[in-house]
């Protein structure tokens, strides 16, 4: 929510429009169980990864205006730091992949010079949504979110993100392209996950996908309170 000061002077609360990106149908479906309806909220598939998810974002963004945009969905969990079937909210969104190889480890865009792989969100808005999410009795927590082009399924890939990124709680692969976009057109951004699996070896089994999506419709139930 924003707020303005009528022509009297006395502040009132301003709506805000906005654009929910999720990856897939399912993830939209969850996510419109929960708004039921809500008529400032609009839910597109973005695609799989972060380019399909930027050229999704872009068109979507061309076609009408809005105040903030959110990249909704499930997503891999770091061990120890976001369980199975929790919330997880982005204080950054880090494109974890973007650089280059090393004989002395990754090297990010970053320190390449060729730009950022990061894009910040408002720390008021990463409050508000945590803040809310919990007053429903949610388990949630906020930390940055890595987008990755591939998947982690191995203890060393994950062992290495966990390094590399010390206060990351979850990996998902759309993130970042969904942000771009959104900061191209100077709008807000945000990243909020349900937690399908841990991060490390790759073991379908273990997924809890259906859970996922009832965790990530019982968040977008209280996006219309605090958005």
């Amino acid at each position: 929510m924003m707020t303005h000061h009528n022509e009297d002077g006395a502040i009132a609360e301003q709506k805000l429009r906005v654009l929910i990106m999720t990856s897939v149908e399912a993830e939209r479906q969850a996510v419109l169980r929960g708004l039921q309806d809500h008529q400032r909220f609009d839910v597109c598939v973005a695609g799989v990864g972060s380019v399909q998810a930027a050229i999704n974002t872009t068109k979507a963004l061309q076609a009408a205006t809005y105040d903030m945009v959110v990249n909704a969905g499930i997503a891999g969990g770091f061990v120890g730091r976001a369980a199975i079937g929790s919330l997880v909210v982005s204080n950054a969104i880090i494109a974890a992949d973007l650089g280059a190889e090393s004989a002395d480890g990754f090297i990010s865009v970053d320190e390449l010079g060729f730009g950022t792989a990061r894009i910040a969100v408002d720390d008021s808005l990463v409050e508000r949504v945590t803040e809310g999410l919990r007053a429903a009795d949610l388990s949630v927590q906020a930390g940055m979110i890595l987008t990755l082009s591939t998947v982690t399924g191995t203890q060393e890939t994950a062992e290495s993100l966990e390094t590399r990124f010390p206060t990351a709680v979850a990996e998902a692969m759309e993130g970042y392209g969904v942000a771009a976009a959104a900061a191209a057109y100077g709008i807000p951004v945000l990243e909020l996950r349900s937690i399908s699996n841990s991060i490390g070896p790759r073991n379908r089994d273990a997924w809890r996908i259906p859970e996922a999506l009832n965790a990530l419709t019982l968040a977008s139930a209280r996006l219309e309170e605090v958005l």
